[in-house]
């Protein structure tokens, strides 16, 4: 198979970046841990903020972006296109003596290398080390969900909350209401709106009509 044909340029393309990316990451040129979570800004409308996160949650959440870090996600994807891309080349090439204009080739590959990277990086979250995924500022809490777990939340008496990185790790965190008047107790499910130092402020799920905490 000649990967310089270019009936097979995306897919020859796609193994050096690929390539090209896992040579900077071993080196230590770049830092391609890229955050794919969707941070909310606590001056923002949160109707909107909260509407929007949820879609690109439920977006991230299928494709399997949350389970590793996007650079191990991209490498997978990135893999699978090139070989599933090859791969229906080397087919219609089989089939019917040529292979596939290469663009058309290229959406077929993607299209199948989605749904498979997202089913192989759910098993392979759970074999990468612990101290590659742990690491996260505490900024990137902000816009995730989490659970009262001791204590009642009030305006300047903040309770203990449970909330889950973009890589599934358990954080505890000192939460108070975002709005003055509103209470949080213990079993409450809520979002994370902002931060000050230390204390993260939320607003309760129930008062916004959004899916409770898995």
């Amino acid at each position: 198979m000649n990967l310089l044909a270019e009936s097979n340029l995306p897919f020859t393309i796609a193994l050096a970046v690929m390539g090209l990316l896992f040579l900077l990451q071993i080196i230590g040129i770049g830092d391609f841990d890229f955050d794919a979570d969707v941070e909310i800004d606590g001056d923002m409308d949160l109707d909107a903020a909260t509407g929007s996160a949820g879609v690109l949650g439920a977006i991230t959440t299928l494709l399997g972006l949350g389970r590793v870090p996007l650079f191990v996600w991209l490498m997978v994807f990135l893999l699978l296109f090139a070989l599933l891309g090859l791969s229906i080349q080397a087919l219609a090439s089989d089939l019917t003596g040529s292979p596939l204009y290469n663009l058309l080739a290229a959406v077929f590959a993607g299209g199948a290398a989605l749904p498979v990277t997202s089913v192989l990086v759910r098993p392979l979250s759970r074999l990468l080390p612990q101290d590659e995924t742990s690491a996260v500022g505490l900024d990137s809490l902000v816009g995730r969900r989490a659970k009262i777990t001791t204590g009642r939340a009030a305006a300047g008496s903040p309770a203990r909350a449970r909330v889950r990185d973009r890589h599934g790790h358990a954080h505890y965190v000192m939460v108070e209401p975002h709005e003055a008047g509103s209470e949080m107790h213990e079993g409450n499910d809520l979002l994370l709106v902002r931060r000050e130092g230390q204390t993260f402020f939320g607003v309760s799920l129930s008062e916004r009509k959004l899916a409770p905490v898995q």
